[in-house]
């Protein structure tokens, strides 16, 4: 997605080897144009599908899930992080190690809000060691849903996180995949589609 590439170069500050910080646009301060295009993205990706919901986990991932799910005219359930007064009973969780926070955390979302007839698309902001999405994708299991497909806004391809997911069997499309921020410099994969 040639929009997404050029704002990651223009408002992307690279401030390590690994680490790419998008807040002016993504996770922090949200450009509701570029959230729109994103979800018309992912919309045209899985828009054949059948999806029934959509599933991200706060508070990063929201914004590209919910322009999605409004593409896509489904709903959007998000994992929550923290605890909550409301959100007690019948949960469905799963343990995610955050790369760029360096901490573990259960993410919880209310088995109210997920059945074993929905096709499921897990949409999340940043790709890069695949345990956001494999947290995700263990929850729908729990409720016997089915995942569709996994949308990542930006991919760190040259970490394992495309591995650890297509090991899955699950279809993975990336708006954004990054091969490289040595030096400083974001430079994208260059892919072939047929």
């Amino acid at each position: 997605m040639e929009l997404l590439k050029r704002k990651i170069e223009k408002e992307g500050t690279v401030l390590s080897d690994e680490v790419l910080k998008v807040d002016a646009f993504l996770n922090h301060q949200i450009d509701p144009e570029l959230m729109l295009a994103v979800g018309e993205a992912f919309a045209s990706l899985f828009g054949s599908e059948g999806i029934t919901k959509i599933v991200t986990i706060e508070s990063s991932g929201i914004a590209p899930a919910v322009m999605a799910g409004l593409k896509l005219g489904v709903p959007v359930v998000f994992a929550r992080k923290r605890q909550s007064l409301t959100l007690t009973d019948n949960l469905l969780t799963a343990s995610v190690y955050s790369f760029t926070k360096k901490t573990e955390s259960t993410i919880a979302i209310s088995a109210s809000h997920l059945s074993k007839n929905d096709n499921v698309l897990v949409i999340d902001d940043f790709l890069a060691n695949g345990q956001a999405a494999k947290g995700l994708i263990s929850i729908i299991e729990q409720a016997g849903a089915k995942a569709a497909g996994i949308g990542i806004v930006i991919e760190k391809s040259f970490q394992n996180g495309r591995k650890e997911l297509d090991g899955l069997g699950i279809r993975v499309e990336s708006l954004a995949r990054i091969a490289s921020l040595e030096g400083g410099k974001v430079t994208f994969l260059q892919e072939v589609r047929s």
